[in-house]
């Protein structure tokens, strides 16, 4: 395990994400986690030199805090350091919440402690509720030891709250593809440039960047064909200056065993390894989505009246971001629907990309259940 300094002490540059445990059969919707699987996975990382372990007050309903903390409880206290966060919309009691989570983690103080889920519309709940003011008393008691805040705001209300206090970090979501096609560029210059040490979360967007399509497949394995195609993700990250540790949810030992070895290794990623990457990324999004123009020429002879390009946006959001996108699918004005469509073929022959509609709506039907 690569380890770096931070403060007075040094931290594993892999952390254990406590958000994707193994659920319980047949019991996603509760979020139970399976304990017995779960802490397999955490004594792995333990075991194999990973001493961050990340969770929340809201993961799996409280599950997350509990599980970590029953398993956590047979090792020496000073051996590792967990991090958890306090979240306003879900309880704004942060006095009651942070007691109840010292309770579950079964433990006298927290060594990273966080704000959780900045964002532009709980920016002034956060400033206004002596939130921050209560924990930083809380880190003169020495129940706080590090504070810091995570986000999932614009770049705009980052700066701001960065800027408000001398947080002793900041995490951020920061993956090669946000990098290159979103925002997460910016969001890391403006905390790197503030000389604020950096936690990363969702290296590999939820998983999502441990697939590619074929093509931008081969373009990695035939570079390194030992490293998997999820360790690319983690190795771009891992290679920024700044970068303190990179959260990872790992949800079998075979995901572990993957990311242990990665962070194990010491070679560099080089500037040959960039380009390779950012060619493969740039194919995968190219491939990733439809090339819809919205010009609406398939809409006029649909027989069951389908708004094919709102229902291919939702598609397209859905093959970045994953699930939650399909709800914006329930909003469509739309006389028919995916599962409406009886694969007459008018469509197609009206659109000038040659988009297969009917496999689409058939897709999404599937996915709309």
């Amino acid at each position: 395990m690569i380890y770096k300094s931070y403060k007075d002490i040094k931290l594993s540059t892999l952390g254990l994400g406590n958000m994707r445990l193994p659920l319980l059969a047949g019991d996603s919707k509760k979020n139970a986690i399976d304990y017995p699987q779960a802490h397999k996975i955490i004594d792995l990382a333990y075991e194999q030199g990973i001493n961050y372990f990340d969770t929340a007050y809201v993961y799996n309903n409280g599950d997350s805090e509990k599980c970590l903390g029953e398993c956590m409880k047979k090792h020496p206290r000073d051996s590792f350091y967990i991090a958890t966060k306090f979240h306003i919309g879900v309880n704004p009691d942060y006095k009651a919440v942070f007691e109840e989570q010292l309770k579950r983690l079964q433990t006298d103080h927290i060594d990273f402690y966080l704000i959780h889920c900045l964002m532009d519309s709980n920016y002034q709940t956060y400033i206004d509720s002596g939130a921050i003011e209560y924990f930083l008393q809380k880190k003169k008691e020495g129940k706080i030891t590090y504070l810091g805040f995570s986000a999932h705001s614009s770049l705009q209300t980052l700066e701001k709250f960065a800027d408000h206090h001398d947080w002793d970090f900041v995490q951020i979501q920061l993956n090669y593809f946000d990098w290159y096609f979103g925002g997460a560029k910016k969001e890391y210059e403006a905390i790197h440039s503030r000389n604020i040490p950096i936690v990363v979360m969702e290296p590999v967007r939820g998983g999502r960047l441990a697939d590619l399509t074929p093509d931008a497949n081969k373009i990695l394995k035939d570079a390194h064909p030992d490293w998997s195609i999820a360790s690319w993700a983690l190795r771009f990250v891992k290679s920024l200056p700044g970068i303190q540790v990179v959260l990872s949810g790992m949800s079998n030992l075979e995901q572990t065993n993957d990311n242990l070895a990665t962070f194990s290794d010491p070679a560099e990623f080089t500037e040959a390894d960039m380009e390779t990457l950012k060619k493969a990324a740039d194919l995968f999004h190219s491939q990733l989505q439809v090339p819809c123009t919205s010009c609406r020429y398939c809409t006029d002879g649909c027989p069951v009246e389908i708004n094919i390009p709102e229902f291919l946006k939702v598609y397209n959001n859905y093959k970045v971001n994953g699930n939650w996108a399909l709800d914006a699918a329930k909003k469509i004005d739309s006389v028919g629907k995916p599962a409406d469509c009886v694969s007459c073929g008018a469509c197609t022959g009206h659109c000038p990309q040659s988009i297969k509609i009917p496999e689409i709506m058939g897709e999404l039907a599937d996915l709309l259940k």
